[in-house]
């Protein structure tokens, strides 16, 4: 039987809430619950939609990117499933086809428009280039080409005018890399209030899951768990370290300078993104015991003045944004809440008493790490290509 990824189907195809979105045989540990956003049929299957791929299928983005795809009826005429070559062979069900995954190789991308990555910054490199030659235009989850000049570094709330050179259907391939999770929760809220005060000064702390690490890295906090409460010795594969009721600096090599490489990620990712090189950022970044997101502190200082009332109501009608900030009861963003949400949470919005007058805000931001930190970002930047070619769904 040949795999639906190389033959393009001619009928839609229908799922309704509550069924299973893809299910990856024999591995159940590829199985995901489906998204409580699900109230509709999805027709995303059509013949004037474009061609995808996904690299690193079997990863928890790579999971993530489907979940994504069908939750916001991103339209496809045929979609490769592709991972390593460890994972070729098995079986994909996905919105009711059954897909064989591929081993990827240099062959993988004739004729494909849009290839969304996450299979590691060495697989992006060895293949982005190859998948752009042939004409794809490559969305990037790794860090391999963020700080590349050429290489647009994209959030679509954000700053998406960096891509409006990048045109799908051109048979010119191109190269988009996504931010690193941290970095897309953070200026997700941060940005709003730049655009409003500008931001001189940028102090963040980071309390970071463990899905940043991937599908091992849950498993193993999991297991770590049940070993602690029965009272045995944790198995410490990913980190090295208990993980369960323990918290310890991100896990990223050290630097010279003292930082690890998550936290200049975040201060040269944010530099990129807003077009300033002249904004101060600092971070500490920290791995918790939380399952897929991420949470925040972030410490603002303005050229402008901006009071706590007013950068509540500029958050409330930011796209992609929700407040939570109840003081009365105590209500504020948590990972539990945004976990398998889109929008990220913001919340113990206040002024800065450290410094004079309303030149200071701190906020707390709360969000999914593989969803917008990762998966829907990536989709929601291939859906402003359809939209730059004209493609309504």
């Amino acid at each position: 039987m040949k795999s639906p990824a190389t033959t393009l189907c001619h009928q839609h195809h229908h799922f309704l809430a509550g069924t299973p979105l893809f299910t990856c045989k024999p591995s159940a540990s590829l199985r995901l619950r489906p998204s409580t956003a699900k109230t509709t049929i999805r027709m995303t299957l059509r013949e004037d939609g474009p061609s995808l791929a996904v690299v690193g299928v079997t990863g928890a983005v790579g999971q993530e990117f489907l979940s994504v795809l069908s939750d916001r009826s991103f339209p496809y005429r045929s979609i490769r499933m592709l991972a390593s070559k460890r994972s070729a062979g098995e079986h994909l069900t996905f919105e009711g086809q059954d897909y064989v995954i591929e081993e990827l190789t240099a062959d993988s991308f004739d004729g494909v428009d849009i290839a969304l990555f996450s299979a590691g910054g060495s697989i992006s490199k060895q293949f982005g280039p190859i998948a752009v030659e042939k004409g794809s235009i490559v969305i990037d989850n790794s860090s391999a080409f963020r700080m590349d000049e050429n290489v647009p570094l994209i959030i679509p709330e954000v700053n998406p005018d960096a891509m409006k050179h990048i045109n799908l259907g051109s048979g010119k391939g191109a190269l988009i890399a996504n931010p690193n999770c941290s970095t897309i929760i953070c200026l997700m809220a941060a940005t709003p209030l730049h655009r409003r005060a500008k931001v001189t000064r940028m102090v963040v702390s980071t309390y970071q899951a463990a899905s940043g690490a991937g599908a091992a890295a849950m498993k193993e906090l999991e297991q770590q768990t049940r070993e602690v409460l029965a009272g045995k010795q944790p198995t410490c594969k990913i980190f090295k370290q208990q993980y369960a009721f323990n918290l310890f600096s991100h896990n990223a090599p050290v630097l010279s300078n003292g930082y690890n490489e998550e936290e200049m990620k975040l201060v040269k990712e944010t530099r990129k993104i807003w077009n300033d090189m002249d904004v101060r950022v600092t971070a500490t970044c920290i791995r918790v015991p939380v399952m897929r997101a991420h949470a925040e502190s972030v410490n603002l200082q303005f050229e402008k003045p901006l009071d706590e009332e007013t950068a509540k109501d500029i958050l409330k009608s930011a796209p992609g944004v929700v407040v939570i900030d109840d003081r009365a009861s105590n209500h504020f963003p948590t990972p539990l809440e945004v976990s398998s949400k889109d929008d990220v949470a913001v919340g113990r919005i206040r002024r800065d008493v450290s410094q004079d007058g309303d030149y200071g805000l701190d906020i707390f931001v709360c969000g999914d790490q593989i969803r917008k930190g990762a998966a829907l970002n990536a989709v929601q930047i291939a859906e402003m290509l359809l939209h730059m070619f004209q493609i309504l769904y």
